[in-house]
């Protein structure tokens, strides 16, 4: 697959379908884009673990950390690294391990590893490298057009009125239609 682009379809396919969500490096700092990332995903409706050994027993963002992706007690629909690029093999290497497997890994803006990618590839995982899902969610939902961006996606669907704020949504919220 080519890596240096993706298709919206592909990448909106993703979020459409995953529903947990793993934070390879989340941190507890409010200012780190980890935090912020999960706190957006979170609002958005899906199930964010945060995974830091630093962190591991505590909460962040209400939710409880752990230190590896195999102490996480339910499935995980896909992987989120805020790593650098030279600790992806051994992060894939911990997913490839996992039963059931992620539908996807995703690796944050200027995190890139060519051959890890390839090995998930080869064992059925989407993979999408230095992107975020934070910013591709709000690109397709057309919420960064909101803000002043160029998203380059047209549409004429109305907004969702929630509480507090509007989003075009890819998903509905839990209880609020299909999960």
């Amino acid at each position: 697959m080519n890596h240096d682009q993706y298709d919206a379809s592909y990448i909106s396919g993703i979020l459409q379908s995953v529903k947990t969500i793993a934070v390879v490096g989340a941190s507890a700092n409010e200012v780190r884009p980890s935090y912020f990332v999960m706190k957006y995903m979170l609002a958005k409706g899906y199930q964010v673990i945060p995974v830091n050994p630093g962190q591991a027993g505590k909460e962040i963002l209400g939710q409880t950390a752990y230190a590896r992706l195999a102490d996480i007690p339910v499935a995980i629909d896909m992987v989120d690294i805020f790593r650098a690029s030279d600790a992806v093999p051994a992060i894939v290497e911990e997913t490839l391990a996992l039963d059931p497997l992620p539908k996807a890994i995703w690796m944050q803006l200027t995190v890139r590893h060519d051959e890890a990618a390839a090995r998930a590839e080869a064992a059925g995982i989407k993979v999408v490298m230095n992107r975020c899902p934070k910013i591709e969610y709000a690109r397709l939902s057309g919420e960064i057009g909101w803000n002043g961006v160029n998203s380059g996606v047209l549409s004429s669907r109305k907004p969702v009125m929630r509480a507090g704020f509007q989003s075009y949504g890819l998903r509905p919220k839990p209880g609020e239609g299909k999960d």
